[in-house]
């Protein structure tokens, strides 16, 4: 696989199905049994995947496309003042980054952080990083994101309970990782706000441009739906709610109110009459901003499920289970060892996602023999995730998106963004594994 993908320089889509389709022959799965080990892995995968990648994509269109991620990130410097401007961008990148991808976010909100750093003065590294590592954070600790949703679904975790855990390693890390390291490296290294996309012209304003509160309320909604799900779970496994209670017609709406494709789709049906039927906008407009949103996201999903294929297969042949008995061996711990093979992973080819889903797909054996509670397999989840974001090189396109959007060479770039990526990824597994900790003793 690495081969193909670093030497060859072929796609990761049909690298994946290729290396599955010789793993699967090497291993010794009998010939009539191999392509549906594929599919049923691919399939597998697409199933918890699609629907969140496929309608998180359009809501985050339609609140770009609305002006929503301008009167966010105003409103945001208005309240914490110009002196926190890279913390108002940086907050305002963490909620824009719920539902939109790293590099949809990135360029969403490039012309707002350039005209606030040509604004305020200062390196461009002051405001860029909070802004770069807020949306880095997001994309690979929280779901609907594909990374913490398809490991989610490898290791049978609750996404909700991923959600949570996500959100309490991503706030903290993205302060301790980021802003605090963007202080640093803004003193040290002065960067001028590049001319391509800093112009002195202010952006254009959009037009009738959505309300703050309307902007944050599209944002938080699916958050509540989610945990609606999960509270009610909670409740009713705590022996709060009697065992009577989850054959009631009302707590089996409210919980399919809150199963996260559910919720994401009401919060779409929301973000088009807030952000756009109210505002007046035409509903083929809308049609087609919502249609332009799928395309840029296909080969996340195909490329997550071919990763699910290679981890279907792989977990047909035993060789997860090899694997997991080397470790054990070892005496690395599985919430170790999942960080460690998807670091290898994420070093050697670049792409986060896949990193993820192998790994979690190679250790998923032995985590469904674990016996973990809901948070403990959140926890795992994200200390995996965590593995799949250090050290991003010249093999990763956000690599490369950084460093062309912010003028930097490549040796910048390797100080700057390459130290963030991994002190992200070991700061988030350091408080994955105490939340994991704490999580066993109840």
């Amino acid at each position: 696989m690495l081969l193909l993908i670093i030497k060859l320089k072929l796609h990761a889509f049909p690298a994946l199905i290729l290396v599955s389709l010789v793993t699967a022959l090497a291993t010794g799965i009998p010939v009539d049994q191999i392509i549906p080990a594929m599919t049923s892995g691919f399939g597998g995968t697409l199933a918890s995947v699609a629907l969140l990648v496929g309608l998180g994509a359009m809501l985050g269109a339609l609140i770009q496309y609305s002006g929503g991620a301008q009167v966010l990130a105003m409103k945001l410097i208005e309240v914490f003042g110009e002196k926190r401007a890279p913390l108002a961008l940086g907050v305002a990148s963490l909620l824009f980054g719920f539902p939109i991808f790293f590099d949809a976010g990135l360029v969403v909100m490039l012309p707002i952080m350039f005209s606030v750093a040509r604004w305020l003065g200062g390196s461009m590294l002051l405001y860029g990083i909070p802004v770069a590592g807020a949306f880095s954070v997001m994309h690979v600790f929280v779901p609907p994101h594909p990374g913490p949703v398809s490991a989610a679904a490898f290791f049978n975790a609750n996404v909700g309970s991923t959600l949570l855990v996500g959100l309490i390693v991503a706030i903290p890390t993205w302060f301790l990782a980021v802003y605090f390291f963007s202080k640093v490296v803004g003193k040290k290294i002065h960067l001028d706000v590049p001319l391509i996309m800093g112009q002195e012209e202010a952006p254009e304003e959009p037009h009738d441009p959505p309300k703050f509160g309307t902007v944050l309320f599209v944002l938080i909604l699916p958050m509540v739906l989610i945990f609606l799900n999960t509270g009610l779970n909670t409740l009713l496994t705590s022996g709060v709610l009697s065992e009577e209670t989850e054959s009631a017609l009302w707590y089996q709406l409210l919980r399919l109110i809150g199963e996260t494709p559910v919720a994401l789709l009401i919060t779409t049906f929301f973000a088009m009459y807030l952000l756009g039927i109210k505002r007046h906008d035409h509903l083929l407009g809308l049609q087609h901003t919502m249609e332009r949103a799928l395309p840029a996201v296909c080969s996340v999903i195909l490329i997550t499920g071919a990763g699910g294929m290679f981890g279907g297969v792989l977990r047909t042949s035993g060789i997860g289970e090899a694997l997991t008995d080397v470790l054990a061996d070892i005496g690395l711990p599985l919430i170790f060892s999942g960080f460690l093979i998807a670091s290898i992973l994420r070093v050697a080819q670049g792409s986060a996602t896949v990193a993820l889903t192998t790994a979690a797909g190679l250790i998923a054996p032995a985590v469904s023999q674990a016996d973990y509670n809901n948070i403990q397999l959140a926890a795992l989840v994200i200390a995996v995730a965590a593995g799949s974001v250090i050290l991003s090189h010249f093999n990763d396109s956000g690599f490369w998106l950084v460093s062309r959007f912010f003028n930097m060479d490549e040796k910048t770039t390797l100080k700057t963004w390459t130290v963030m990526e991994t002190l992200i990824a070991l700061v988030g597994f350091v408080i994955a594994v105490g939340v994991f900790a704490l999580a066993s003793l109840g």
